[in-house]
Parts: structure tokens; sequence; C-alpha cells
């Protein structure tokens, strides 16, 4: 009896045992309901961004909806620094009947014109080149150059170089002496050269056949007191590279390059010099349309970069802002002149360069607009009225 009972005893323990070691078995593996979770920002390495084309799709990633919703949030803002990404205009939110118009209207009006690029949501929605012209073609920019050195001299604020825009000229050649010195003459502060209202006399041609382009420019005599009155000169853009020069220690092309070009994923470019080596601040720039929009694209965005403030937002607001007005424009609307940027009466601001050069900057559309031309002064107008006929309302026709 004492046999049987140790072995119902035993059986006892036994089964005992097998459910302490289901039950344990159990506990190991919770339930779906607590699992714990982990967020991808703290886990997952930094995404490596790919530069997408037309035909190129994001890749996907696995991951549950919300998830899923996260990451296509984050594919979505992306920096055009190593590409522009492209989509056709209408997944953009634009007509595109307009801009196929609006190339026609290029052709049927035998515009000289050598390229259209036309950015949206951070996006090329049209873009043409007409021969011989390729989209890695260098193109002349000619005095969209100015809107360049502007950038620069912000830069050089930001980066303590400069101390502001109310700093003298002169300063910054202490070895240098200029003929018809007056008050007046020292009065000159860089923000008269952003504007164009130094009240310096200038001649091209005298200044170009000159042996020294910087001694030459504030050689002049003055005509009327700074900030007073706008009077167009190149001579005002040289002088700001070369300050940048005296400012930094750098060449004005290796600033630029440093500091705007580098981080802009801007490497083919041409920037012509003067006898002394000096950047021309006025014209003699080449790069490509696309990248023309990038420094469109950088003043959309008030001067950051894929999370880097490259330029003063302050210096975006104060160089589209209207300083002064320009009489008797080319266009027929009126125009202004903030730091080397053309403020337009009807909204737009733009870098405008001789023989319909443009990049204009159009915030209310999220819009950046690229052109390049070789047209008379008696239609400089025209490039700009194809924005203004087409391209704009093709982002207000689709929002309807």
């Amino acid at each position: 009896m004492k046999r049987y009972q140790s072995k119902s005893i035993f059986i006892q323990l036994l089964t005992l045992t097998w459910v302490a070691v289901l039950l344990v078995s159990c506990g190991s593996n919770p339930s779906p309901t607590t699992q714990p979770t982990f967020e991808a920002t703290e886990s997952a390495p930094e995404p490596t961004e790919t530069p997408a084309t037309a035909t190129q799709e994001p890749a996907a990633t696995e991951s549950s909806s919300t998830e899923g919703d996260t990451a296509l949030s984050e594919e979505e803002v992306y920096w055009p620094t190593e590409a522009w990404r492209v989509a056709a205009p209408d997944e953009q939110g634009l007509d595109a009947a307009l801009l196929e118009q609006m190339l026609e209207a290029i052709d049927e009006q035998n515009l000289n014109i050598n390229s259209v690029v036309v950015v949206h949501n951070g996006y090329i929605v049209t873009e043409k080149y007409y021969p011989p012209y390729e989209q890695d073609t260098l193109h002349e920019i000619s005095s969209v150059t100015k809107s360049v050195v502007s950038a620069l001299i912000g830069i050089a604020i930001q980066e303590g170089y400069i101390n502001s825009v109310d700093d003298p000229v002169l300063d910054f050649f202490p070895e240098r002496t200029f003929e018809n010195d007056n008050a007046l003459k020292r009065a000159i502060t860089l923000e008269h050269l952003l504007t164009m209202t130094s009240g310096l006399e200038w001649d091209f041609d005298e200044m170009v056949a000159s042996r020294d382009w910087v001694q030459y420019v504030l050689d002049q005599p003055m005509y009327i007191e700074p900030g007073t009155e706008f009077y167009y000169s190149s001579g005002n853009a040289h002088v700001l590279s070369a300050i940048i020069q005296e400012a930094s220690g750098l060449n004005t092309r290796d600033f630029a390059q440093q500091y705007l070009f580098d981080p802009l994923g801007i490497s083919e470019l041409r920037w012509q010099r003067d006898i002394d080596g000096i950047p021309k601040g006025g014209w003699g720039m080449a790069m490509t349309p696309r990248d023309m929009a990038k420094l469109g694209y950088l003043y959309l965005n008030q001067g950051v970069w894929d999370g880097r403030q490259i330029i003063p937002a302050e210096w975006i607001a104060a160089s589209t802002e209207r300083h002064i007005q320009v009489p008797e424009p080319l266009e027929p609307w009126d125009l202004y002149m903030g730091y080397l940027w053309w403020l337009h009466g009807d909204g737009p601001y733009a870098a405008h360069g001789t023989k319909g050069k443009f990049i204009y900057v159009i915030p209310e559309s999220d819009l950046v607009v690229v052109i390049t031309a070789n047209i008379p002064d008696d239609k400089y107008a025209q490039p700009q009225l194809l924005i203004r006929d087409y391209i704009i309302p093709a982002v207000t026709a689709a929002r309807q």
C-alpha cells in the first residue's frame, strides 16, 4: 500500500513539475499587447538619401502603417544637394496644360530662350533646353553674379569677417589713398554699395580699361550724397568682391566655394577675375541653370539648406526688402532694389542678368524659376511675362 502511495505521490509531483514548466514557458513569451515598441529615431541609423529622378521611386521600408507614414514624410523632405528630383507638374499640384502653353509661346514668339527650369515644392516640374544648350551646359549669368556677391556679404557678416552693412567702405582699404577724398565719400557704407546708392560716378568702359578696378571705382568723384539716389554700377559690386577678400583673407572665389557652393553641391562653374585676380563682382560667372535654381531655392527657404543656416534669415529679409525705387525700369511694372536683388512691384523678387538671365523667387507660390536667354533690351520683359502669364497661374489654377 505504501508502494502505491509513493507512486501516486510521485505521479502528482511529476504532474506539478510539468505544469510549472508550461507556466514558465508561457511567461517567457508575452502576448502582442504587451510587446515593447521602439521609436525608429532611437534605434535606426541615420538614413542615407538617394536623389531620385522622375523614373525612380523611393525605396520601400517594412513597417506598420503608422511607421510607414512617418517614413514617407521623412522621405519627402529632401535637399537637392546631389541632384534635383523631377516630378510631373500635376503630381505637385500645377496645371500641366498652362506650362505646356508656355513652352508653345516661347516657340511662337521666337524668343531666344536658352533654358527654362521651374521648381515647385522642391521638385523640378518643367525643364527645357534649346540647342546648343543642354542640362550640364554652363550659362553666362551676367549680372546675376551681383546677387551671388550679395549672398557672400551676408555670409561674411555671419562668419564674423564683417561687422555690419554700416561699415564704412574706405575702412577696408587702409593702405590705399583715393582721389576726391571727402566727407561724402567717407560716409559710403556697405549698404550703399548693396543698394547701388553709393553716390559715386562710374563708367563701365573706363573701369574695364583701367589697371586697377577697385582703385578706379573709389577714385571717382561723388555726384550726390550716399543713400540718396539709385545709380546702376557694376563697380559697386566689384568693390564688394574686393572687400570679401580684404576681410576674410581668402580669394572671393575660394570663400564662395567654402561657404556657399560646397554646401549646395555646386562644383562646376566659372568666375572671371580682374587683372589683380579679384573675381568680378558685377558679372563674369557661369553655371548651370539647375545650380542657379539651387541659389533661388536657398533664398526661398530663408537661407537654410539641409538643416544648416547658410545665409542668415535676417539677411534674406533685408536683401528682399525695398530699399529704393529703380527709375525707368525695362519692365512695365514698378521695380525696387534690395541688396543687389530686384524686387518687383507685383510680388516676386529676382536676380537679374543682361539679355534675359533670371533667378525668380515667388514665395507665395513656392516657386523658383530660372530663365537664361539672349534677348535685346526692348524684349527684356518677355521672359518675365512668361512667369506671370503661365507659371504663377499654373499654381493658382490647380488650387481652384
